[in-house]
């Protein structure tokens, strides 16, 4: 699909100057930082050296000294905890963190995760009757629970507690719970209101560790699990997340928990150094790493099997454990990749064979048959393919369960609350959600969500942006250059891998294609002094009969390292290609 090139506004200018000087650093990534919210020494030192002292205290946010009371007290009644979360990496991550940190202080512990055929996303009644037959007076429920109101009333009327811990929107009321931790509460002033559902959960580990002497030191082994749920639930890599990111790669770089190892494993990735135990890498991991190899394959139990899976996975305290259980969670991955493709490709066809489906502004599609698991994959896929707002529905039980995605310009949370009346449950963000409706309901909810969506996008072109950071000449990149610009890792939304574009290059005489359909460059200015510069421009393969006849061409790319035989140069990672300019 064509894309449409938007070229962020440039830096304050005196701003740039100022970092220029103060850094060493030339203009161009000065430029980067100012864009970025950077506008003086201190904070620039910030941003390149995040620190965990900056983090922010823990019992700003609503309701956190209630909830580490309650958790006291049931410490010491010796009261049994569950520890409750979501099926996804988020939750998962979330309910490992919590339930590996209270095992330290109890042995009356145990997790739970909702079975994603049986009882759906978030607190169900078959959970809370768990808890109250097992005989836990407590629950601690993670990356769910926010708009759980009737499902906390009824563990209150069983004699069960609930602390939610939640980081998805509030509904017009709030569950009766002991404690609801959710900056996205409109009475909660916690400084930042981005962190995962996970993160949340460390801040509860945070708070009762401030407050009962225990070491911040001992938290730091929870950070690689921090940081899976950041790079897999897509939130914003600004403010703490960008701390607890930085902090967390470290430690999934040198010294992951077996779990995570056993996932690297299977992702071929990981590497023995003999002489301390420790891991190492051929590269340096990084979030999209995270996003692509490891969140898929931690997911994958949820999807196919049982989330309970991953945390078994991830609280794991040896590797032979952890290789046995991510042996099964691989396998299910590899299911997970059929089932979503046949989807995708029968999605795909039922879109383009149906003359309304495509001129529509929105996708709202179903079939019975679809895999419960794959919906919210699919739903992405479908979003790249036609870039409009995304629902994809199959059945579950008596109801229609959807899972929806969303593009720059559609707020699909608010959207879906519009069809609020037509549906028993919703929950999610600005940019996807889950939601289930009775199939009766299908056919209404479909035709409003399109007028909705009709009108909130009037007027707007629905082609893919690509949002560049700046132009910037060939010769501007080398290793100085580029040393600094890893500095602005971790990459992610809110401060993604900066973008430039070169306009005017040619062919140098050796780019050709390479693999299936991708284009291995090399170009150069023709009116610049300097070398060639090499690329990568994966599936553009398409391009070569015009780069061969010699037309100049503008790229878009980032800018990064490639090994090829032990040996590391600077390479364009080409984004997309556009003649004529």
């Amino acid at each position: 699909m064509e894309k449409r090139w938007i070229i962020k506004e440039r830096g304050d200018e005196t701003v740039i100057g100022q970092l220029a000087r103060e850094l060493n650093i030339d203009q161009h990534l000065a430029n980067l930082l100012a864009q970025r919210g950077v506008t003086n020494f201190p904070e620039a030192k910030s941003f390149f050296r995040p620190r965990l002292e900056d983090l922010h205290d823990p019992f700003l946010m609503k309701d956190m000294d209630k909830a580490i009371d309650r958790i006291e007290s049931a410490l010491k009644n010796g009261e049994k905890i569950l520890v409750y979360g979501d099926y996804d990496v988020d939750g998962t991550s979330a309910v490992a963190l919590v339930y590996l940190f209270l095992r330290k202080l109890t042995d009356k512990i145990d997790f739970y995760i909702p079975d994603r055929y049986n009882e759906g996303y978030g607190i169900s009644s078959k959970g809370i009757k768990f808890a109250a037959d097992e005989g836990f007076g407590l629950v601690i429920a993670l990356d769910c629970g926010i708009k759980a109101v009737e499902m906390v009333k009824q563990a209150k009327a069983n004699g069960v507690d609930f602390i939610i811990c939640d980081h998805h929107r509030p509904g017009a009321e709030l569950p009766d719970a002991v404690a609801v931790l959710d900056p996205k509460r409109s009475d909660c002033s916690y400084p930042y209101q981005e962190l995962s559902g996970c993160g949340i959960g460390f801040k509860l580990i945070q708070a009762f560790a401030q407050k009962n002497d225990i070491p911040f030191e001992e938290l730091k082994e929870y950070l690689d699990l921090v940081v899976v749920s950041i790079a897999s639930d897509i939130v914003d890599i600004t403010g703490e997340n960008r701390i607890l990111a930085y902090y967390g790669l470290k430690l999934v770089n040198i010294r992951p928990r077996p779990g995570i190892e056993a996932v690297l494993k299977y992702a071929n990735l990981t590497k023995k150094d003999e002489d301390d135990g420790n891991l190492f890498f051929s590269r340096e991991l990084s979030i999209s790493d995270l996003v692509f190899l490891v969140g898929p394959r931690i997911n994958a139990a949820g999807r196919i099997e049982s989330g309970r899976n991953s945390v078994e996975l991830l609280i794991a305290d040896n590797f032979k454990l952890a290789r046995e259980i991510g042996k099964q969670i691989d396998s299910y991955n590899t299911e997970r990749k059929t089932l979503d493709a046949l989807a995708t490709q029968q999605a795909i066809e039922m879109i383009s064979n149906n003359a309304t489906l495509k001129q529509a502004r929105s996708t709202v599609i179903f079939n019975p048959d679809w895999h419960k698991g794959v919906i919210g994959i699919v739903a992405s896929r479908l979003t790249e393919v036609f870039y409009r707002p995304t629902i994809v529905f199959t059945q579950a039980g008596e109801f229609v369960t959807g899972s929806a995605r969303s593009i720059k310009d559609f707020d699909i949370y608010d959207a879906i609350d519009s069809c609020s009346d037509l549906l028993e449950h919703f929950g999610g963000h600005k940019f996807a959600a889950g939601l289930s409706l009775r199939p009766e309901n299908l056919e209404a909810f479909q035709k409003r969500f399109e007028e909705i969506a009709t009108e909130r996008l009037k007027g707007i072109e629905l082609i893919p942006e690509i949002e560049i950071d700046a132009e910037l000449p060939l010769f501007s990149i080398h290793s100085r250059f580029f040393n600094i610009l890893k500095q602005f890792a971790p990459f992610g939304p809110g401060n993604l891998a900066p973008l430039f574009i070169t306009k005017g290059v040619v062919n140098a005489g050796g780019s050709r294609i390479v693999g299936k359909n991708h284009l291995k460059l090399c170009v150069v200015h023709p009116d610049v002094h300097g070398g060639p510069f090499s690329g990568i421009a994966f599936q553009q393969g398409d391009h070569m009969i015009r780069i061969e006849q010699g037309f100049p061409f503008d790229l878009c790319y980032n800018v990064e390292e490639n090994e090829w035989n032990g040996t590391v140069t600077l390479q364009l990672n080409v984004k997309d290609i556009k003649f004529g300019i």
